[in-house]
């Protein structure tokens, strides 16, 4: 597919990774939003309004909030609090078996690429963004 641009690639690797991170948590009925919380969750406890903003770069067009993943998530026993909301003991379990299902998606997605080389496509990302951000 030569030269196609630059938005192209973007949208089409990001379908690419959700569909595999999809995939991959599909085994344990979760998607990807689901893994987002209990990830951010892992790192910190949260308000729903919290989370929702951590995480809003990542929602779609037609998501609003994070809510029913935090449900999902509070169903299986891996969620508790109402207001403050943190992994319970059997969440940070999930999380970190599920963390090396995520592990081999991210291994995937970085095969034949040095370090530096990862670094620089997402430096050039964020001054891309910072561009258009700026008007």
């Amino acid at each position: 597919m030569p030269d196609l641009p630059i938005g192209y690639w973007i949208k089409h690797l990001d379908r690419l990774i959700e569909s595999d991170l999809d995939r991959v948590l599909s085994a344990d009925s979760l998607g990807r939003r689901s893994w987002q919380v209990l990830s951010s969750l892992h790192r910190e406890a949260a308000t729903l309004l919290q989370l929702d903003q951590r995480l809003l770069p990542f929602l779609e067009e037609d998501e609003t909030t994070v809510g029913p993943a935090v449900e999902t998530l509070r169903r299986r026993g891996w969620v508790s609090g109402m207001v403050s909301m943190e992994l319970t003991e059997e969440g940070v379990r999930a999380h970190d078996a599920l963390l090396e299902h995520v592990k081999g998606t991210r291994a995937r997605l970085t095969a034949g690429i040095s370090d530096q080389e990862y670094r620089a496509t997402v430096d050039v990302l964020e001054r891309m963004s910072a561009n258009l951000e700026q008007g």
